[in-house]
């Protein structure tokens, strides 16, 4: 599931991505009204989550220009500090399926992003699996042939999209990004957390389903021989 953030606050934007990451969603993120309308209207997203107050054109105007003049019925949330009725009300007429005022849990976001999901495109895949390895995006449960494993954060945003894109080739730069956008730690953080989370998945078990692809990246996937 693809979801576009629009969120002017930095550090707001870096938490829900992080989160909405970690549950297994792919986040695209812009920091203003103009920005967000432009890609909610020529990308394809599963959902918008839009806050009302942005620069250059407020979550209202953006919402009903994406119904209106984009054509587009992707399902908005809006966020929002103001929790008069009037408020969420101009919010439902510019076209919002969903509203949440500001300051909320994270929890009751993802619980908004699924129940919009369900009444728009029935319900999504939660529940991960290659081979005998499953990864619960609900519980954050991790197992593999029945043996529950643990894995920090990092390991579980590489291991969600690794599954999610099995079994194609992810490239390492492609990876990169979707765990730290434009500030990678260092060349070798990917490969020590790589490293990691095949001591996890691969190392206790009969053969391996993370394999490195060399010159491109890596791929999760069950292969009798290896690659």
């Amino acid at each position: 599931m693809r979801i576009l953030l629009v969120e002017d606050n930095r550090d707001i934007l870096a938490n829900l991505a992080d989160f909405l990451e970690l549950k297994g969603y792919s986040v695209d993120c812009a920091q203003d009204g103009l920005s967000g309308l432009h890609l909610a209207a020529t990308e394809h997203y599963d959902l918008l989550v839009l806050d009302v107050m942005l620069p250059g054109i407020d979550g209202y105007s953006l919402c009903k220009r994406l119904r209106e003049d984009a054509r587009r019925t992707t399902p908005v949330i809006m966020l929002t500090a103001r929790d008069q009725l009037d408020d969420r009300l101009q919010g439902f007429r510019s076209g919002a399926d969903d509203y949440l005022v500001k300051p909320f849990a994270m929890s009751e976001l993802v619980a908004r992003i699924e129940a919009v999901l369900r009444r728009t495109q029935g319900s999504a895949q939660r529940c991960l699996q290659v081979g005998d390895l499953t990864y619960d995006l609900d519980t954050l449960e991790v197992s593999r042939a029945g043996r529950l494993l643990k894995l920090n954060p990092v390991g579980l945003k590489i291991l969600a999209v690794l599954m999610q894109r099995s079994p194609h080739v992810l490239r390492r730069e492609v990876l990169e990004e979707a765990l730290w956008g434009d500030n990678c730690p260092d060349s070798d953080s990917l490969r020590s957390h790589i490293h990691q989370l095949r001591q996890v998945i691969d190392k206790p078990f009969s053969h391996a389903l993370l394999h490195t692809v060399h010159g491109l990246g890596y791929r999760l996937v069950e292969i009798a021989d290896g690659v």
